[in-house]
């Protein structure tokens, strides 16, 4: 993050601890409550989210977009695009690399036309826990 220039706050140290510490996606508001907690005044969730784009930006997190959530990149230094497998029945999310699939994604889109920023393909479902459970 401060090779693009912006600095690593101790708020921004506290709202990334938070993000990493759930294990499954979270929302700002969440993320805010949690910092809010820990530091014993109010965060904001617009501040959050500033903060979450900064690292969405920076690779250090990934938005679950059918979600409004987002969960930390354990691969920042990678770039990929994203790939989740969401379970409906308790919100676990998986994070996949298939490139092969995300560049037929957007081998199509520039086939129809369509100049692709970023796909996110996302796969709602069961996870493996629930599905036997």
């Amino acid at each position: 993050m401060e090779q693009s220039g912006e600095q690593w706050t101790e708020m921004r140290a506290a709202i990334f601890d938070a993000l990493a510490s759930f294990d499954k996606p979270a929302s700002a508001y969440d993320i805010a409550d949690k910092v809010s907690k820990a530091q014993g005044r109010r965060v904001a969730a617009n501040s959050v989210y500033r903060i979450l784009d900064l690292f969405v930006g920076a690779n250090l997190a990934r938005r679950v977009e059918s979600a409004n959530a987002y969960v930390a990149n354990d691969h920042p230094g990678c770039l990929h695009d994203c790939i989740f497998l969401i379970c409906d029945a308790c919100g676990q999310t998986t994070h996949l690399d298939d490139d092969r699939l995300s560049g037929g994604v957007r081998a199509a889109a520039k086939q129809a036309g369509f100049a692709p920023d970023r796909p996110v393909i996302e796969v709602r479902g069961r996870c493996s826990e629930c599905e036997t459970g």
